[in-house]
């Protein structure tokens, strides 16, 4: 799962897959951060990161970890949205676009008109705090 916050950085949560071992060129099976491999690793805490603890990257590309139980009380609450709408928050606000605008986008596409008649305070909550795209089925 990815989690958007505010376009500030990212976050994946860590799962010990050998794809995400080399992503954040991590030493061994996740638990230390290669902080000799990569400068551009920037660490808080420990500078460990264990499974189901959070690897954030900001919008520099830095890196930095965040404990599992830290992210739950921080960012729990975020509204949870399928990733089309994640998409289309993003897409807007990177063309420099209000909520009003969103919102009244003449060439939205059907799932984002369907999606936000049923769901425009979630919406709203979205592209005010941020997001949690909904895991694909």
């Amino acid at each position: 799962m990815k989690v958007y916050l505010k376009q500030l950085f990212q976050a994946e949560q860590f799962d010990g897959s050998n794809e995400m071992i080399d992503k954040y060129e991590l030493i061994d099976a996740g638990t230390m951060l290669g902080t000799h491999h990569s400068p551009e690793l920037y660490l808080t805490g420990s500078g460990k990161v264990d499974v189901g603890d959070w690897i954030a990257t900001g919008v520099n590309g830095e890196h930095w970890a965040i404990a599992d139980d830290v992210f739950k009380k921080t960012y729990a609450e975020l509204p949870v949205v399928p990733h089309y709408v994640a998409e289309y928050i993003n897409y807007m606000k990177s063309s420099y676009r209000d909520i009003w605008d969103a919102i009244n986008y003449p060439f939205k596409s059907d799932n984002i008109n369907k999606y936000m008649e049923g769901n425009s305070e979630t919406f709203a909550r979205a592209w005010l705090d941020g997001d949690v795209v909904e895991e694909e089925k």
